[in-house]
């Protein structure tokens, strides 16, 4: 015979999510939490975001979403204190290069090197093993096109890294049409007539 848990209110749920967002070892998808906590999938999304609001209030703590996955933060605006208090150095601090393709990764993700090399004009090799390294892009899949290169996309340590909750806080960014840009490149990409 299995035990039937009682049903829980929500400052109940609230609570074990925090729980559990908090010894959780990573983002996890709000599908992982509803089974450890027996709830329904709907249930803990808006519990999710009724916790998101009360932290969004001054507190010190945030919720952050990333591809669908959400994990407990410190608050953005306490970062300053928190890397005094861990001790940690200024050696987060991203070069021009850095920044620059780091804003390409964010707004075109999932986008391939030679993509990013193009937009650029430049090699981004350097560039892109220093981000790789600080864990603020990795690789998300590879291209279906030929050679099938890496794809890459933003961490959940770039959003931390920038003080977001999510992708969608990012600054609007409005790329220019194929008539503003000029003659459009040839499709395959491979020859030109």
């Amino acid at each position: 015979m299995t035990e039937q848990t009682q049903p829980l209110t929500n400052l109940q749920l609230r609570a074990a999510l925090e729980a559990l967002l908090f010894v959780a070892a990573g983002p996890v998808t709000p599908a992982q939490l509803a089974e450890a906590l027996d709830q329904k999938g709907e249930t803990v999304e808006e519990a999710l975001r009724a916790l998101g609001e009360e932290y969004a209030d001054g507190r010190g703590l945030s919720l952050q979403w990333h591809g669908g996955r959400v994990q407990l933060t410190s608050a953005a605006g306490f970062s300053a204190q928190v890397e005094k208090f861990l001790g940690l150095e200024a050696t987060a601090r991203l070069s021009r290069a850095g920044l620059e393709t780091l804003a390409i990764v964010a707004y075109r993700q999932p986008v391939t090197r030679p993509t990013i090399d193009g937009i650029r004009g430049v090699n981004s090799d350097g560039v892109m093993k220093s981000l790789l390294g600080k864990g603020l892009i990795q690789e998300v899949g590879r291209s279906e096109g030929p050679g099938r290169p890496i794809l890459y996309g933003t961490t959940s340590e770039f959003l931390q890294h920038f003080g977001l909750s999510s992708l969608i806080e990012l600054p609007p960014y409005d790329i220019p049409d194929e008539d503003e840009l000029g003659e459009e490149e040839p499709k395959n990409g491979i020859l030109k007539d």
